[in-house]
């Protein structure tokens, strides 16, 4: 009989690219992974180590399997990635019960770890650097969760020293992946009915500088490639750091016809005490000037920041600057998060000066702040046309889809025979309705007018990213 898995994946899309990697390989060796974990024999957990409260959570659901461990002492445990990389040996003492703790690079060796645990040992630890690559020259597509969009992993770890960041230390320094790699994976997934990939990278902008200088691929050089690709209509890219922004990237992200204009790149405060402090490698006129660079050459981009709001000695008037930077910028959607001390960072050394209350007044007023910004932006797409690619049927109005269009935007489509997730339209923006644009092909006035006016608003919360 075959054997059963359940795999619980926590934290950013690399994980999520992971732990299809992790999934493929144990459908290999003709493991099945089950929905119900009452029912399977290997238990694995694919960690996060960003915030406290990830690794708590994953702490919690570890001790609901006590009783099952105790109940059956075959069943094997595992917890992999970032929070195997920093607590290390330690999860065996607060967790006794779980058998297998796996860093971020080991991963591929994990039906390996568990035969060794079925075979008699007790415990198996293995982390830090590993002597093999991560990624196989050829990925097994198998552990892929169906469907128009993929996650294509170009590059690991980074080489930043941001001073309240666990990623370095746990998932290590910048690993490329071959160009011809990559191509080859995107191929495969466009010939499995893949039109949207997210390339993704913990700087993805850094891609390639670590290797040989002599022919080594940039993120321009593979954003060109990809562009030759049948099949793939739209390309996102996740997360750029703006240090390694420059000219030669952004002519090639200006004339691919694919690249989505939705970009994430970071500021994380407006303050330039607080971005010395973070050791963010630029200020704030720096991060200007990359923005300004961007928008140049394409004056559609769109914006996604991050932000960390009561980082330790950020005083009020360093919060008005973020607020500040945040309408100088005109971010199109930010993720805000409060400062949390992780232990293995620099900053977890200082003083977490910033009280619980002030922090949350302020993620607040950011998240505020960036509604009211992207409520103005979206109605100035009206009168214009562009191009959506549709997504699903939008419960909300029966009869349309909802997707996003060229630069981020949400926009709802009337449905026709033969619509499919992942198709991409031309479409006139020809109204708003106040959490979405409605899309349409060659409408007169009179029916753009009806169109607009038989879809209702939308809820905020059917709309994901």
């Amino acid at each position: 009989m075959s054997r059963s898995f359940h795999l619980r994946v926590f934290g950013c899309q690399m994980n999520f690219y992971d732990g299809e990697l992790i999934r493929a390989a144990f459908i290999k060796r003709g493991w099945v992974e089950s929905e119900d974990a009452e029912k399977a024999q290997l238990h694995m957990f694919h960690t996060c180590s960003v915030r406290e409260n990830a690794e708590e959570r994953v702490h919690g659901l570890l001790g609901e399997l006590r009783r099952l461990k105790k109940n059956d002492p075959s069943i094997v445990i595992a917890v992999i990635g970032c929070m195997a990389d920093r607590e290390g040996e330690e999860l065996f003492e607060r967790e006794p019960h779980v058998d297998i703790v796996c860093g971020s690079r080991h991963f591929p060796k994990l039906p390996d770890l568990v035969a060794k645990v079925e075979g008699g040992e007790q415990r198996v630890c293995v982390l830090g650097e590993a002597k093999e690559v991560v990624d196989e020259q050829e990925r097994d597509l198998t552990g892929r969760v169906p469907g128009y969009q993929a996650h294509v992993a170009v590059m690991r770890g980074c080489d930043m020293n941001c001073t309240y960041c666990i990623v370095p230390s746990v998932r290590g320094r910048v690993e490329s992946r071959p160009q011809e790699t990559i191509l080859d994976e995107i191929t495969r997934l466009a010939e499995g009915g893949v039109t949207e990939v997210h390339l993704l990278g913990q700087t993805i902008d850094s891609y390639g500088r670590d290797l040989p200088k002599v022919g080594r691929p940039s993120l321009a050089s593979l954003l060109d490639a990809i562009e030759h690709i049948e099949g793939i209509a739209r390309i996102r890219m996740v997360t750029l750091h703006p240090s390694y922004i420059d000219q030669e990237l952004v002519d090639a992200m200006s004339r691919s016809t694919k690249f989505m204009r939705f970009l994430p790149v970071p500021v994380q405060s407006g303050s330039d005490p607080v971005l010395r402090a973070m050791k963010r490698g630029y200020n704030l006129e720096m991060y200007r000037k990359r923005i300004n660079l961007l928008r140049d050459a394409m004056p559609d981009l769109e914006l996604i920041s991050d932000w960390i709001v009561g980082f330790p000695g950020e005083t009020d008037d360093d919060h008005l600057a973020s607020e500040e930077a945040m309408r100088e910028f005109d971010f199109l959607q930010s993720y805000v998060f409060q400062y949390s001390p992780r232990p293995g960072t620099v900053s977890h050394a200082g003083n977490d000066d910033v009280v619980p209350q002030q922090k949350a007044r302020r993620n607040h007023r950011l998240l505020d702040l960036q509604r009211e910004i992207a409520k103005a932006k979206t109605p100035l797409m009206v009168g214009g046309k562009s191009q959506i690619l549709i997504e699903r049927p939008d419960k909300k109005n029966p009869g349309y889809w909802f997707g996003r269009v060229h630069n981020g935007h949400y926009c709802l489509l009337p449905s026709r025979d033969g619509f499919a997730p992942g198709q991409l339209y031309n479409v006139d923006l020809v109204s708003y309705n106040g959490k979405a644009l409605i899309g349409a092909d060659n409408l007169s006035d009179d029916e753009a007018a009806k169109l607009a006016s038989s879809v209702t608003t939308p809820k905020v919360s059917e709309f994901s990213v």
